[in-house]
């Protein structure tokens, strides 16, 4: 199997955090003949923890594959660690800026260089109190309509027994498991050669949802609920334990 393309600071970090992973915590990954052994394709996943891309990245990575992140821009202006961002080949995204679309545009660039781009569809932590996926955005449909590349599901879970979301220390013993499955391609083929208005991404990015959650299922052995939480209408505390919530009045 071919070893990655990566950069001095990607491989510094693979080196480090394999036995790391090893020493600290159980595996139970499925699926890994899904992951395309080269050229460009998505990875999309759902996301538990900050502790998550450390177990997704070295899934891909122990597939032959290196994982080029699309990241935060604030955590890019942190000295040292946006430099081992950057050479590690991550992707800043702005959010809330008319510059988001850059992120989109290097996440093109990297999957036309024949690289895996993941992406994490709900764009931040799920807020569902039972941290199912959430509803997703639509860069990772964009992207891959753009560019004619995969979207391959990875669902994960596990990594929030390591360090629940926005928890400040994590929980390392006794030693948890890091479950992964990953699914076939998203068939896409409905939705290529069509005009991407909002309608078109939409429904794309709600199959994609579909599919992953469907995954995430399979390794909880849980049903997932009817409705798919949606932070858009939540009214979100700011202070406080962020999996509390109140309806909007209306």
């Amino acid at each position: 199997m071919p070893l990655p393309t990566t950069g001095r600071c990607y491989d510094i970090a693979a080196a480090a955090l394999r036995p790391a992973m090893a020493a600290l915590t159980k595996r139970d990954w499925r699926g890994a003949e899904n992951l395309p052994r080269e050229g460009g394709f998505i990875a999309v996943t759902n996301h538990l923890s900050y502790f998550d891309p450390v177990a997704v990245g070295l899934f891909i990575h122990d597939q032959g594959r290196a994982a080029r992140f699309l990241a935060k821009a604030s955590l890019f202006g942190i000295p040292l660690v946006g430099r081992f961002l950057r050479s590690a080949g991550q992707i800043p995204v702005h959010r809330e800026k008319r510059t988001a679309g850059d992120a989109l545009e290097e996440a093109c660039l990297a999957i036309d260089r024949g690289e895996c781009v993941v992406v994490y569809p709900e764009g931040t932590i799920t807020r569902d109190p039972q941290l199912w996926p959430m509803v997703g955005k639509t860069g990772a449909v964009r992207i891959a309509l753009r560019t004619g590349c995969e979207i391959v599901p990875i669902a994960q879970w596990g990594a929030h027994e390591v360090l629940m979301p926005y928890a400040k220390f994590p929980r390392l013993l006794p030693r948890k498991t890091m479950r992964m499955l990953a699914g076939p391609a998203l068939d896409l083929s409905a939705y290529r050669g069509l005009r991407p208005t909002p309608a078109v991404l939409k429904k794309a990015t709600g199959e994609l949802m579909e599919t992953l959650t469907r995954l995430v299922a399979t390794l909880r052995s849980e049903l997932p609920p009817a409705v798919r939480f949606d932070p858009g209408k939540m009214d979100l505390p700011t202070i406080g334990n962020p999996y509390k919530k109140r309806a909007k009045q209306s």
